[in-house]
């Protein structure tokens, strides 16, 4: 399976989450990650950072992020130093940032603003392989890439907790019907299940007049 992944296109689209077992982005209270994050799930995600993404927000999750960034940079945040690293990595990285509200010039270093339908922008740096694109966060952004059919690859890594009480921002309400087709999984650290798959949107239940 890892041979498909391998083998995808560098113009692909990976909507890419981190979730609860019972499909919550956060929890209130909780430490990101849920607290627990491990080396084999850290260095994984420094490989990640090393393979030239093109990472794609919405205007909620770019606030949030940004604002965390800048924070960890100045030091004595009481972030981790593995939460500091990888929020002020960020800053190097490009960004593509979708928003009506925002105002250009973004503060953040490597941001893009892009002020139209992130539909159709997206097509465009698709069509145009401007390289591989994967979202972080954004999740009514990532519903809306996914509705349109842009997304290539669909990436969840689960952690092993049920936030019922807690939870927060539900990741699939709004959701159309999706068939997914897996082409990747590994354990980290004993716990953290990922699963990789390419999505098929589907227009009802399989099977059906409609699928």
């Amino acid at each position: 399976m890892s041979e498909t992944t391998a083998a995808a296109s560098s113009s692909d689209l990976m909507v890419d989450l981190i979730i609860s077992l019972d499909g919550y982005a956060s929890a209130e209270g909780w430490p990101g990650w849920w607290g627990l994050e491990g080396p084999e799930y850290l260095a994984w995600l420094g490989q990640e950072g090393e393979k030239g993404y093109t990472f794609l927000f919405g205007a909620n999750t770019y606030r949030l992020m940004s604002a965390m960034s800048e924070e960890a940079a100045a030091g004595g945040s009481g972030f981790s130093d593995d939460e500091g690293a990888s929020l002020t990595g960020l800053a190097a990285v490009p960004k593509v940032v979708f928003s009506s509200t925002l105002q250009a010039p973004l503060t953040w270093p490597n941001s893009k603003l892009v002020a139209g339908d992130a539909v159709e922008a997206v097509t465009e740096m698709k069509r145009t392989g401007t390289g591989p694109l994967s979202t972080l966060g954004s999740l009514s952004l990532c519903r809306s890439l996914l509705a349109a059919g842009l997304v290539d690859r669909f990436r969840v890594v689960v952690f092993p907790v049920i936030t019922g009480r807690t939870g927060r921002e539900r990741i699939y309400d709004g959701y159309p019907d999706v068939k997914l087709e897996m082409v990747d999984s590994r354990t980290f650290d004993g716990r953290l299940q990922l699963l990789e798959y390419v999505p098929t949107v589907l227009s009802g239940p399989p099977g059906s007049s409609t699928s």
